[in-house]
Order: structure tokens, then C-alpha cells, then sequence
């Protein structure tokens, strides 16, 4: 195995400190793992602006590596292209699901004009505890903002949606 094989193996195990039945891989997040000169260099893109699990993914990364071994590391944070909920893998989909978290689904469609919507939006999901279509929305705020706080109208359990971003 590569020096540059070894990097992204242990760098592709780091887990969101958020939602940590998913990797950072998983998630989307870690762009790019490359070695330059005697340097391992992770790239990692926020799944928000102002995300406050930025600066221990970053702490995370570095750890991991270091401690595989890996003598200098850096990790750059990379604006460009925004991250989006595309990126979640299907296997982070299913972890979501398994974790009672309901996975987001496509993310709005960019390049058009986005409508203006006076009244609430109904999102269409799916309990991940019972299989009911029949939810409500509780809060546009969950247990982290990157997710809204749902419950079924049939089981009555709460649950998180990951939103579409």
C-alpha cells in the first residue's frame, strides 16, 4: 500500500463528530487526500457557512493521521463547489436510516430561480422508525442545525431529518 493509499484509508475512517454513525466520507465532506512532498494534505468542505463542527473535524483529521504516523498533516478547507447533500454516500443514506435519522433527499435544483414560497412547505418523508409516510414537522431545528425535528403522526416517535442542502 501507498504512502498516499495509507493516508486516505485512515483519513476515509474519521467520523462527523455531529452524527457520528457516519465518516467524514460518508458525509460528503472530505474532498481530497493527497501527499505533497513529506506533507499528507486533507480537504475538507463544510456541509453549512459557519458549521461548528468544522474546527474538530479538522482536529480529528490531524489526530488520525498523526497518530497513524504520518509525521506532518494539514487539512484545508475547500468553499468550492458548496457541499451538498448529494455528496452522502449510499451507505451514509443507510446508516442514517439504521441510526433512526431521516436521510435528506435530492437537494434543490441549482441554476434556475428559486420560487417564492409565502406559505409552509410539505416535505414528504419518511418515518425511519416505522415506514410511515404520515410525519409532521415539529421544528425547522433539531438537534444540530443541520437538522429539523420531525415526529410521525402514526408510531408518535420523534425523529431528525437531515435537511437538503
Amino acid at each position: 500500500m501507498t504512502v498516499l493509499e495509507r493516508a486516505a484509508a485512515v483519513a476515509a475512517e474519521v467520523r462527523d463528530p455531529e452524527m457520528p454513525m457516519l465518516t467524514l466520507a460518508d458525509l460528503g465532506v472530505l474532498r481530497d487526500v493527497r501527499v505533497e512532498g513529506d506533507v499528507v494534505v486533507a480537504s475538507i468542505t463544510p456541509t453549512y457557512s459557519g458549521c461548528p463542527a468544522m474546527a474538530t473535524m479538522r482536529d480529528d483529521l490531524v489526530h488520525r493521521l498523526t497518530d497513524a504516523g504520518f509525521a506532518r498533516v494539514e487539512v484545508r478547507v475547500v468553499l468550492e463547489p458548496a457541499w451538498s447533500s448529494d455528496w452522502i454516500t449510499e451507505h451514509g443514506r443507510a446508516a442514517l436510516r439504521d441510526a433512526g435519522l431521516s436521510p435528506p433527499g435530492p437537494a434543490p435544483t441549482v441554476g434556475g430561480p428559486i420560487p417564492l414560497l409565502l406559505g409552509p412547505t410539505r416535505r414528504v418523508l419518511t418515518c425511519p422508525l416505522c415506514g410511515s409516510d404520515r410525519t409532521e414537522r415539529v421544528s425547522e431545528f433539531g438537534s444540530t442545525a443541520c437538522k429539523a425535528l420531525y415526529r410521525c403522526t402514526d408510531c408518535r416517535e420523534p425523529f431528525d431529518h437531515v435537511k437538503e442542502i
